[in-house]
């Protein structure tokens, strides 16, 4: 019997891709397909979904019904949809969509190649939770260079009024720093140099193992980490929420070698009414304080997220928005438009602002914010850093990028290479030494450091 061809596409957040790569995984260990990477060499599609926000959703169905149309067409023999939106809204598609062949959600993706081969027992295999993974499970990095994510918990215990996640993957579910370590430290024997530590609410990692311990846990984790991962050069933190902060953990930031200093705190307002609407259960005093003591860590880069039209959001509290990010000057900025999510305590307030007006605002903050990262990225120009190479650009052909510990893959800007003063080609993965040479607003541009003995002078390569 021929090997039947699977293509994956991966929708969403990077913990969602770490699913991916564990369906990746479990499918080549049957040993009966082949991964392409390319839909047009497939015999069979599994779209890994989003269901997180509107637009997040829309991207989900619209690639779905891409997929269903290459089916119907003859060009597709399988369409399988797992993830977040089959999750949330598997009885609908299955419904909407008769001409997908499988459903599988946050818990039950593990059953692929049931799905792959037409034996489960139900179309839409569906159960409460999320999957929680563990270093033996067969998992397929798929960034290239020498990066990879490490899911260090699953599921979220908040109530953020706005945020549909825990309804959809379920409460906190944290693995032990032992497995962590583990899965680590093969992450590094397989070539990897960055790992990317992710889960819903990073600093509350370990609140379900232990309580009493719970403010310890992620600092002992890290500590783990920098003893005993020893292939791993870089570990980087996100989604770090801002409770749980204490001085110990920013103390991690300036101790330990492995560890990068960049944080990315979601803090979505400052306007002391809507955060406690929004339940975030912090004061616009208390972030104040939090974010001096993170800026006061040498060479710290900071990334937040913000939501732009929350209801009821007043033009006098957006203004207050756009003052604050003015003055804090975020290193990194993202604006998400509120969406509301169907089960959430947000969606039932009243005065929902106008969509038009939530995609002015976003605007008007990202504007903002532009000149703010093109002022900071001019800054770096003439500095040496370390870079970590991923490859040739996606977007420019033969040109060569990476990325600084300030720049986090996908989400961030990159650094483009020039290698005017000769040097070997690097590697994928490898790491080095980079002269800043221009800047744009998210972008850096950078000569290569041969690796020979070369003389600075005033600052300057000669």
């Amino acid at each position: 019997m021929a090997r039947r061809k699977v293509h994956m596409i991966s929708l969403g957040c990077p913990k969602n891709r770490v699913d991916s790569e564990v369906m990746v995984g479990l499918i080549r260990e049957e040993d009966q397909y082949d991964m392409v990477a390319d839909v047009d060499e497939a015999d069979i599609v599994v779209v890994n979904t989003c269901g997180f926000i509107d637009a997040a959703k829309e991207e989900s169905v619209d690639t779905i019904m891409e997929m269903v149309n290459l089916k119907t067409m003859g060009k597709l023999d399988k369409v399988v949809v797992t993830g977040c939106l089959s999750q949330r809204y598997s009885a609908e598609l299955e419904k909407e969509i008769p001409e997908v062949d499988a459903f599988l959600g946050t818990k039950t993706f593990t059953a692929i190649n049931k799905a792959l081969s037409g034996t489960l027992e139900q179309r839409a295999y569906i159960q409460p939770g999320s999957f929680i993974m563990d270093a033996e499970v067969a998992r397929t990095n798929t960034i290239r260079g020498g990066t990879a994510y490490l899911k260090i918990a699953e599921g979220c215990s908040r109530s953020c009024s706005f945020c549909i996640i825990p309804k959809i993957r379920g409460s906190q579910s944290s693995r032990s720093i032992e497995d962590v370590v583990a899965e680590a430290q093969r992450l590094g024997r397989n070539g990897v140099r960055e790992v990317i530590l992710v889960a819903q609410d990073m600093t509350s990692y370990g609140i379900d193992l232990n309580p009493k311990e719970n403010r310890d846990y992620l600092i002992r984790l890290l500590h783990a980490l920098d003893e005993q991962a020893e292939d791993i050069a870089w570990v980087r933190l996100l989604y770090m929420y801002p409770w749980n902060f204490t001085d110990e953990l920013l103390n991690c930031f300036e101790t330990l070698d492995r560890l990068v200093p960049y944080v990315d705190m979601p803090l979505q307002h400052i306007n002391a009414r809507i955060l406690k609407s929004m339940k975030r259960n912090i004061k616009r005093d208390k972030q104040a304080e939090l974010i001096d003591r993170i800026r006061a860590i040498d060479d710290m880069v900071l990334r937040t997220s913000l939501i732009a039209g929350y209801p009821g959001e007043t033009d006098a509290e957006f203004q207050e928005l756009v003052d604050w990010v003015q003055h804090v000057e975020f290193d990194r900025v993202g604006v998400f438009t509120y969406s509301p999510e169907e089960g959430t305590v947000a969606a039932t307030l009243p005065d929902q602002v106008e969509e038009h007006v939530k995609f002015e605002r976003r605007d008007a903050i990202m504007e903002i914010q532009q000149e703010i990262s093109l002022r900071k990225n001019k800054a770096w120009i003439g500095d040496v850093t370390e870079v970590i190479v991923d490859g040739i650009s996606e977007e420019h052909e033969f040109v060569w990028e990476g990325r600084h510990y300030g720049q986090a893959p996908d989400i961030d800007g990159v650094t483009y290479l020039s290698f005017e003063h000769g040097g070997e080609t690097p590697t994928p993965g490898d790491l080095i030494e980079v002269q800043i040479s221009d800047a744009t607003e998210y972008d850096l541009m950078g000569v290569v450091i041969p690796k020979e003995p070369i003389s600075l002078i005033d600052g300057t390569l000669r």
